[in-house]
């Protein structure tokens, strides 16, 4: 039997003597404890404890292509297989059987029309409304008490479910921490093929027909790449990488319009750069367009123009660096009347604080040129240092970490004025006029807003309202990390042309269900009379728009009997939100990032018999 090299590299370092068990000891005191030990509730990285219910293969991914890549260069692969072997206290195990849940030979092409019902890419259009029309939709509001599961999927060796499904043609594609793409039958969950790639995927897919014929999905990692597809295939089109810092990612949908894809890059540095031998920070954010056909870049705009210089030495030495920052995370909205694209950004990693972060901005589709911003949150400059006892690479003028996690939302108002609507982590949704270089037109507070407060990642909306989810996730004062299950949490409807809220959903105590918080995070979805919203708790509730009345909910934190014989559970609901297609209900569950319930899972509902 042919062994991986995850499982050869343990099978190695099972065999270690006693004194490289203690190197990985001390490997994990000199790259990892800062954030993973810390007691401090704003880090994203999971503690300690959190990660001893991952898998040694996991682990070691995230060491070797995955996101803490930066952080173990330089380590041979026996030392990062003793850092996984410590941290998990597992070693490696046999993957599930290659040819499990495959759908039958004679299967191909596309089950469907590819211009039928469909959820394309991040927000479900190129304004990212993140709402689905009835037509497309085929779920009624009186049919959402009767959505019953139908298939789950599950995606080995990882204990995050965070890449958003697209669903196009009945075919259903989807990224994982698994490092691989997998197209599934939409209706069967039955596997038509699967990609492997570079380093996991955590964006949604994109899909558009080329010019030369083939149907092609779009979709990034977290080591900077972006990838074209041939969708009924699985074949390569091709891959280009598009920034080549260290900490580069790509956590937003590519975007695809006019045979160009548009895609926002973001990064790490922010963890990374606070160790105090690092010469933080160095990392631009930007935006990059893409032609279609065969990737060849077209132009590349920095969300901050000042390129980094030597600013001054830390407390050890060590030289720093800015500007630096703005990240874009989202996928980027595509204004058709104005030929403009807007992006979101993240807050400053160092000084000097940039008035780019923080920020909406306005690009020119053809070039790149920027032609406007709108600050919300000035001189927000963090690293995760700032939360830490060694504070060496905090920057001077620091921030609240306010950033923006979501896409901008263009919308038509019923009187024809347009507005271009966002939450903020701030606890903040703004209102801006796209058609007047984003004059605020209204600002509503929420949440009280945080690190990981506010609205995070994703809002949705119809033509009369924004609908946001409120996270303000807590942790007890005990310096455990664990999560408070009483605070945060709460839904908001606000009207489009005032801001004023027209709807609310009071936040839902999680009791004493461990690991749990009523913080609402992960991304909302609208369709016609219906919000849904997935809780860091494990539960997806769907509420009616015009009296915010439960219509029905579900736990998805269980175990799972799946298609592809893969064991799987789901958790904590982050990031992605739920997909809606052709009378079936699509979401991921599980999110270990913060002490939230791990899980693996991806979920399939259908309108059940009355």
């Amino acid at each position: 039997m042919k062994l991986s090299a995850a499982i050869a590299i343990a099978l190695i370092s099972s065999c270690l003597p006693a004194t490289a068990q203690q190197g990985g000891a001390d490997l994990y005191a000199q790259r990892c404890a800062q954030c993973h030990d810390s007691s401090n509730t704003g880090i994203r990285a999971p503690s300690r404890t959190a990660l001893q219910s991952r898998s040694f293969d996991e682990v070691l991914g995230a060491m070797t292509t995955g996101p803490m890549a930066s952080f173990a260069q330089g380590l041979t692969s026996d030392e990062r297989a003793a850092i996984a072997s410590l941290v998990t206290g597992k070693a490696a195990s046999l993957a599930a059987a290659e040819s499990a849940g495959q759908c039958a030979q004679n299967e191909t092409g596309f089950p469907q029309p590819i211009d039928g019902p469909r959820w394309n890419g991040w927000g479900a259009d190129i304004n990212n409304s993140r709402f689905q029309p009835a037509a497309m939709a085929g779920l009624a509001q009186d049919q959402v008490p009767r959505l019953r599961l139908k298939w789950a999927f599950g995606f080995p060796d990882t204990s995050n479910a965070n890449a958003q499904p697209a669903v196009v043609g009945g075919l259903l594609f989807v990224g994982g921490g698994d490092r691989k793409v997998h197209a599934l039958d939409a209706k069967s969950g039955c596997t038509r093929w699967a990609f492997p790639t570079e380093a996991p995927v955590r964006t949604a897919i994109s899909f558009a027909p080329l010019d030369n014929g083939q149907p092609a999905i779009f979709f990034g990692d977290v080591r900077a790449n972006v990838y074209a597809l041939n969708a009924a295939t699985g074949k390569l089109i091709w891959k280009s990488k598009v920034d080549d810092h260290v900490a580069a990612r790509i956590t937003g949908a590519p975007v695809f319009y006019s045979d160009v894809v548009y895609v926002g890059v973001s990064s790490i540095e922010e963890a990374i750069g606070s160790r105090p031998t690092y010469q933080c920070c160095t990392f631009r954010g930007s935006v990059v367009a893409l032609k279609a056909e065969t990737g060849a870049q077209i132009w590349k705009a920095y969300t901050i123009p000042e390129a980094p210089h030597p600013t001054r030495a830390n407390a050890i030495g060590t030289q720093l660096f800015g500007p630096a920052g703005a990240s874009v995370w989202s996928a980027p909205t595509i204004d058709v009347q104005r030929q403009a694209l807007y992006v979101a950004t993240s807050n400053s990693y160092a000084d000097p604080a940039t008035d780019t972060s923080d920020a909406i901005l306005a690009l020119d589709l053809a070039t790149g040129r920027m032609l406007w911003h709108q600050q919300a949150t000035p001189k927000d400059s963090f690293v995760v240092a700032c939360f830490g006892t060694d504070q060496s690479n905090c920057p001077e003028d620091r921030g609240p970490d306010h950033d923006f996690g979501q896409s901008p939302i263009l919308v038509n108002l019923r009187d024809g004025q347009r507005v271009l609507v966002i939450g903020q982590k701030s606890g903040v949704v703004h209102a801006l006029d796209p058609d007047h270089e984003g004059k605020i037109l209204w600002q509503t507070r929420i949440g009280k807003g945080g690190a990981l407060g506010g609205t995070e990642w994703g809002s949705a909306a119809d033509q009369d309202r924004i609908y946001v989810a409120n996270s303000d996730v807590r942790f007890l004062r005990d310096g455990t990390r664990r999560l408070n299950s009483s605070e945060g949490g709460g839904l908001f409807g606000l009207d489009l042309a005032t801001g004023k809220i027209a709807m609310q959903v009071a936040p839902v105590a999680c009791g004493d269900r461990p690991q749990c918080s009523p913080a609402l995070s992960a991304a909302l979805t609208v369709i016609p009379g219906v919000v849904f919203s997935g809780g860091v708790s494990g539960f997806l509730r769907a509420y009616a728009t015009d009296d915010a009345r439960l219509l029905w909910e579900i736990d998805t934190a269980r175990d799972y009997t799946t298609v592809n014989g893969v064991a799987a559970h789901g958790g904590a609901m982050d990031g992605p939100g739920p997909v809606v297609v052709d009378g079936m209900l699509y979401v991921n569950s599980g999110y270990a990032q913060w002490s939230g319930l791990p899980g693996n899972v991806l979920l399939a509902f259908e309108v059940g018999n009355p």
